[in-house]
């Protein structure tokens, strides 16, 4: 193999180590060793150098051990290196790149230069952690990291497009010339965000730094990997997290460092431009270096050399169909038509009929479609009903298959869908009726996905729509009725009811040591699965990650511990875990993956508990953001005094009911207050404790310890005169 590749990395990194020296002599003259440095909301200080290294640097003096690190995996220049320099020298010098860019953004937040115009910056962890359930089941199957600028912007878009019907996460940055693929999107008008899939990072080479970070805290997040074991946090990149470079434009002797550096953790680098193509064994799943110069080969290029599985849905429709449209909203601006929300009545329901009353693939329309609409009218009423049959179907998994209906409706690129039952809104763009997006539409791609992922359990699906407002309201009668007994028969299930929990294992690939337990009265820790989930999707697939286990003897009422399930829980945890407990969060607690809606977490002082929402990013009274809380609580590990959970488990029984159930919450957020105060209103006056929901501080009323304690013992909290909790 020519060693250019691993001259222009060495000459590369010493560019940057260069630049990284300078910016840090400079900062430590004008502002002192002391000063104090890092990211914003983050764990993980220095993230790259704390993975490999163990480095815990915060301040100044701290980054010159990282620094001179760098410094002695680079040979010298790589024009006065005599002789063939060898791929590890590519390697090592792609190393020492990531440190410095590293340091170097770090200094400019320090400076105040970062996050760059129209760019996120650093990745936060919690946004790192709130697309932990997408990456792990399989929504988003890879990210790309796109550096540089399309050779026009119609390529630009056309690449994006590409990447987004295969649900691939791009972070998009760097520059060629000036110019770079950020400014292409943006005056194409293509919306960019975390929901659609598409995050710009910065507009310089160094900037890339931000994506890598955020693919090394997986290792340290969910793989449960201590920080400073370089080998195995780069064997999880590697093997568990499937990203890619993507290289357009010209490819400088910094965008070659930076590809080393990306290449060492198992990520290969493609380039639209005639680069050497270089294999490495062992180190990327198939080739490091890689060239495509035919842009309708690029994406499918990418996807193979990752290795990443993919599935396109081939939806009959005439308008793009992909999970990456799942965030796009549709404004006022370009709204053609609306069906409910505050403008008309609309509703959803799926319900099973005998096989011989549905007709496999039937779309049937009753009332005008959405082209027939009058001059100036946007509202229509809309009646959605859904009918399948099956030998397997019933009537508890109506509510499960009802609500991916939000979901499958948001993959179309053009129809905006929020709600569930007879409270939904959907809309339909400007641009999507253009295309030719009809109301029958809708019907088809509930049958294709319906059949797609529920195939285990639906043998036929019909689709029945209605558009005249005396159709809708005499339908929703009976919908709602339905509803009803729904939540009747979901509300009385008590764990004591069954003899069988569900596990769910569908984060192992990314906290391997983690068992989720799913009972009737606590549902998934991401909120996203509850005790009937587990049960439709053991029945949609026997062999998937939801499995039943049998309770089997009671070991201890109070705590909530039965023998099978420890059993059970020991085994697929690895061995790690001997025991849980599923009511206590003092005692052999629950782990925690990474995918939870919220943390609870014991706060001595009151001799309560609080909790915390990732979209808090303030200070709560046990003196830790959400951020540094979830680096005790993720990656599989089982700690006492600390829990993962779905917000809806804060309204069960069960709560932390082994420590007194409820009476010992003391802090929340507002914004999560109100959005459970409907339900806490009614619970709390179910179990004698009306009052309690104002005793309860939020961020208004104290953010340290010292004003939550004053807070409690003024409004009388009862968490003050239960038995203390340590």
């Amino acid at each position: 193999m020519p060693d250019i590749v691993p001259r222009l990395a060495v000459r590369g990194a010493n560019v940057l180590y260069k630049q990284a020296f300078d910016f840090w002599n400079k900062a430590v003259k004008e502002k002192g060793g002391e000063r104090k440095t890092g990211f914003p909301e983050t764990a993980f200080y220095f993230p790259m150098a704390n993975a490999l290294l163990g480095a815990k640097v915060e301040d100044l003096k701290g980054i010159w051990p990282v620094l001179d690190h760098a410094g002695s995996l680079l040979p010298k220049s790589s024009s006065d290196t005599p002789g063939f320099l060898s791929p590890g020298d590519a390697l090592n010098a792609g190393t020492a790149a990531l440190f410095c860019e590293e340091i170097i953004a770090a200094l400019r937040y320090l400076y105040g230069e970062e996050p760059q115009k129209e760019c996120a910056g650093f990745f936060s962890d919690t946004v790192m952690r709130s697309l932990g359930i997408r990456l792990v089941d399989g929504r988003i199957p890879g990210f790309a990291v796109i550096i540089g600028a399309a050779p026009d912007n119609k390529t630009a878009v056309a690449v994006v497009r590409e990447l987004q019907k295969r649900n691939i996460l791009m972070f998009v940055g760097s520059s060629v010339k000036g110019r770079s693929i950020i400014d292409q999107l943006v005056e194409e008008n293509v919306e960019m965000g975390w929901d659609n899939y598409i995050v710009p990072y910065g507009r310089d080479t160094v900037s890339v730094i931000f994506p890598l970070n955020w693919a090394i805290r997986a290792a340290l997040t969910f793989g449960g990997i201590k920080a400073g074991d370089a080998r195995k946090c780069l064997a999880y990149t590697k093997e568990r997290v499937f990203a890619f470079g993507l290289v357009l434009g010209e490819v400088d002797e910094i965008k070659f460092a930076t590809g080393a550096g990306a290449i060492g953790m198992g990520f290969p680098v493609i380039a639209d431009t005639d680069i050497p193509e270089i294999k490495l064994e062992g180190v990327t799943v198939y080739e490091a270096f890689v060239k495509e110069l035919d842009y309708k080969r690029l994406v499918p290029r990418c996807v193979e050399v990752r290795g990443i599985k993919v599935t396109v849905s081939h939806i009959a429709v005439p308008v793009a169909y992909a999970a990456a449209f799942e965030g796009e909203r549709v404004r006022k601006e370009n709204l053609y038509a609306e069906f409910g929300g505050k403008s008309s009545a609309a509703f959803e329901y799926l319900t099973t009929r005998d096989s011989h009353d549905v007709e496999d693939g039937k779309v049937e329309l009753t009332g005008p479609d959405i082209d027939q609409l009058e001059k100036d009218m946007k509202a229509m009423p809309l009646a959605i009903l859904v009918e399948v049959s099956g030998r397997k179907m019933q009537k508890d998994f109506e509510p499960i298959l009802e609500r991916q209906i939000h979901r499958f409706f948001n993959y179309a690129m053009g129809l905006m869908h929020a709600g569930q039952r007879d409270m939904i809104c959907i809309r339909v763009s400007r641009d999507a009726f253009a295309k030719g997006l009809r109301l029958k539409h809708m019907g088809v791609i509930l049958h294709a996905m319906l059949h797609k992922e529920f195939n285990a359990i639906v043998d036929n699906i019909q689709v029945k729509i209605y558009t005249r407002e005396e159709d809708v309201k005499k339908l929703l009668g009976s919908a709602k009725k339905a509803y009803a007994e729904r939540d009747e028969r979901v509300s009385g299930m008590l764990d004591e009811s069954v003899d069988t929990f569900y596990s769910c294992t569908l984060c192992q690939s990314f906290a391997p040591n983690h068992i989720c337990m799913i009972t009737p009265e606590r549902l998934g820790l991401c909120g996203a699965y509850s005790w009937l989930d587990g049960k439709a999707a053991f029945e949609i697939n026997p062999t998937g990650p939801n499995r039943p286990v049998e309770k089997g003897d009671v070991l201890d009422t109070r705590l909530g511990q039965w023998k099978n399930i420890n059993d059970f829980v020991y085994q697929n945890s690895n061995k790690n875990i001997e025991r849980v407990s599923m009511y206590s969060i003092m005692d052999s607690p629950q782990s925690s993956c990474g995918c939870f809606e919220c943390i609870v977490a014991i706060v001595p002082e009151a001799n309560g508990v609080m909790a915390v929402t990732r979209d808090y990013a303030g200070m709560t009274p046990g003196g830790m953001t959400f951020a540094a809380l979830a680096g005790l609580v993720g990656g599989g590990v089982q700690t006492p005094g600390f829990l993962g959970a779905g917000k809806l488990y804060l309204v069960s029984k069960k709560f932390i009911s082994g420590e007194g159930g409820i009476k010992r919450l003391v802090w929340m957020p507002k914004a999560l207050k109100d959005e459970l105060r409907d339900k806490l209103v009614c619970y709390l006056r179910e179990i004698g404790e009306p009052g309690l929901l104002e005793k309860i501080a939020d961020e208004t009323t104290a953010v340290t310890a010292e004003e939550l304690l004053n807070f409690l013992r003024t409004v009388k909290h009862p968490a003050l005169e239960m038995d203390p909790m340590m």
